[in-house]
């Protein structure tokens, strides 16, 4: 009788996806990734340490570097992944003081009415759609950042102003429209662009 093979369902990888981020992004990838290198390094040396403490049944400290290993590994792994995936292309914010304003783009600062279907409840927010993974706001203007690869700027880049869209968000069918469409200034973008820093990755 033959042998068959087990079948184990396993979702699709991610498709690769370009990202939009500031200059020295690539390079806080990297410095994240050696980071955690050196971490490994040392969480070895603890668990060689406390292996040589007798029996490990009983032996704390080499359950919790094992733990501590096995927590950096897959941080490791999902970074790597993460990188594997995605193309990056770095983009100046000095480009987007004098962007044309047709359509909205990256870069640009957006005042945009959101209409939930059917509730009918409308929203009206002032975005910078902006690099990937910004989420600060500038409470002296009202202006929030919108990372390019949300859900909400994937509908919305392209559009122009007074246009109404229908469009399927994760919280629903909405009518989405740009009422106005302008370029940031200085002040803006230095209160709104934070310190870069390496992506929060959900582990697998």
């Amino acid at each position: 009788m033959s042998l068959r093979r087990k079948k184990i369902f396993r979702p699709p990888s991610p498709t690769a996806t370009t990202i939009y981020v500031r200059p020295g992004y690539n390079r806080v990838l990297a410095e994240e990734f050696e980071a955690l290198k050196r971490k490994r390094v040392e969480l070895v040396k603890d668990k060689v340490e406390a292996h040589s403490q007798g029996d490990l049944r009983e032996n704390f400290g080499f359950k919790a570097a094992k733990d501590a290993i096995r927590a950096v590994d897959q941080k490791m792994t999902a970074l790597d992944r993460f990188v594997a995936r995605n193309a990056f292309i770095e983009v100046d914010p000095a480009t987007w003081l004098a962007k044309p304003t047709d359509t909205l783009q990256l870069g640009h600062v957006a005042v945009i009415e959101k209409q939930d279907v059917p509730a009918r409840r409308r929203h009206r927010f002032t975005f910078l759609v902006t690099t990937h993974g910004e989420t600060a706001s500038d409470p002296e203007s009202g202006i929030e950042c919108l990372p390019h690869n949300s859900p909400l700027a994937a509908v919305l880049l392209g559009l122009t102003v007074d246009t109404p869209t229908k469009v399927m968000l994760p919280a629903g069918e909405a009518v989405v429209t740009v009422l106005s469409i302008r370029n940031p200034t200085q002040g803006e973008l230095d209160r709104l662009l934070t310190a870069i820093k390496a992506p929060e990755i959900e582990e697998s």
